[in-house]
């Protein structure tokens, strides 16, 4: 099968790098033809590497976009692709009003968000990334929801496969020292809460644990969140707080952690290091991973809303015990680690995105339900963005 993967711009993680390696699974292991269609960015070297070819987008200011939609015509001609796999919801309405209703091209959706979007088409196969969301929108009228959760090499991020003694030296860890790592873009909002109550419980614990807390990221939040760090240390007396900035190569930063703190992806990957993990989210929210909230967070994809209490309670109650108890640790690591390859690997979940893709083009939608289908996405984009808009919410403006 040949298949154009349509996505935004190539960065090296989220969803773009998650689209990348599930596109040279498709190849390598199920034999489809795959080319992208996507902005350049730092990810295009992933897709010459892998042997995929390489299809620029035009860089737009505003989403969907009629250049973007008269390029990827451009590609379909070129191509003749069997199915087109949209990555977003943007690029599957650009893909859905350029390309599907026009050239009878079956079409393939994947949005990752964490809310559902009204504005897509509801009779075109659409994955979600979790449980929760995929019960959501068949509730809602997609006809033809699924699961695909966000895929993990698990053979390249294992606990064999780096050394993180080097790292932890670098950061002057001691033996003893109980190493909690956290990856975010330092937003203003959304993550940066989380770190902000992270920073918080460490200096309440701090003095009865030996815990050292590392940040890596950087954005906006990064000079306020330096000085919460520097406030901590000052407290205990110690570099019990530390901002690195970006790093280019997370796994050595994995493998020198005894706890990671993340949500998405950062988690699934501190999973597949053997780490024992807590999930955070917004408000707040900080829970483990343990064998009694695994199925939770398979429905909830890795992240929780919280009660809004403005301290760092739930931050602590969670980091303790895992902290204070080397034994649990050394349970709660390789149950992460098995449930990360047995749901999350990159051979069960492209397995399961090459049956999804053979029936989008199985099963192609009528054109009768596709111009009923048109006429109602295009009013709810018309409506959400006008009221986004009025709110001044970048979700759908951006």
């Amino acid at each position: 099968m040949k298949i154009l993967v349509y996505a935004h711009r190539l960065e090296l993680g989220g969803t773009q790098g998650n689209a990348i390696a599930l596109a040279a699974e498709l190849q390598e292991r199920h034999g489809h033809d795959i080319a992208i269609h996507a902005e350049d960015g730092p990810g295009t070297m992933h897709v010459r590497e892998r042997g995929l070819r390489f299809l620029p987008a035009p860089e737009v200011r505003h989403q969907p976009s009629l250049a973007r939609m008269r390029a990827l015509r451009h590609a379909v001609r070129t191509e003749k692709p069997d199915l087109i796999h949209a990555w977003g919801w943007s690029r599957g309405l650009e893909a859905y009003y350029g390309t599907h209703l026009t050239k009878r091209v079956p079409l393939l959706i994947s949005d990752m968000m964490m809310k559902l979007t009204r504005a897509l088409p509801r009779d075109v196969p659409t994955t979600f990334g979790f449980d929760g969301m995929t019960i959501e929108a068949a509730h809602k009228g997609w006809q033809r929801a699924m699961t695909l959760v966000p895929a993990i090499d698990t053979i390249a991020n294992a606990p064999q496969t780096v050394d993180g003694s080097v790292f932890r030296k670098n950061l002057g860890a001691k033996v003893n020292d109980v190493v909690v790592v956290a990856f975010a873009r330092l937003a203003t909002a959304t993550k940066s809460d989380s770190l902000v109550r992270a920073i918080t419980a460490v200096r309440a614990l701090g003095k009865s644990l030996p815990l050292k807390l590392v940040i890596v990221g950087d954005g906006a939040a990064r000079e306020s969140l330096q000085a919460l760090a520097d406030d901590a240390n000052t407290h205990l007396y110690r570099e019990a707080v530390i901002l690195t900035g970006e790093i280019d190569d997370p796994k050595p930063v994995y493998a020198a952690a005894d706890i990671v703190l993340g949500m998405g992806e950062s988690a699934l990957r501190g999973l597949a290091f053997g780490k024992p993990l807590i999930v955070i989210g917004h408000k707040g929210f900080a829970a483990p991973f343990t064998p009694t909230t695994a199925a939770t967070f398979s429905e909830t994809g890795f992240f929780g809303t919280g009660d809004g209490t403005p301290d760092s309670r739930n931050m602590e109650d969670a980091l303790w015990p895992i902290a204070q108890r080397p034994q649990l640790r050394a349970q709660l690591g390789p149950f992460g680690r098995d449930y990360v390859v047995h749901s999350h690997s990159l051979e069960n979940v492209g397995g399961q995105l090459a049956d999804f893709c053979q029936a989008a083009v199985a099963m192609p939608a009528t054109i009768r339900s596709d111009i009923l289908d048109a006429a109602r996405t295009a009013y709810y984009f018309v409506r959400e963005r006008q009221f986004l808009a009025a709110l001044g919410d970048p979700l759908l403006m951006r």
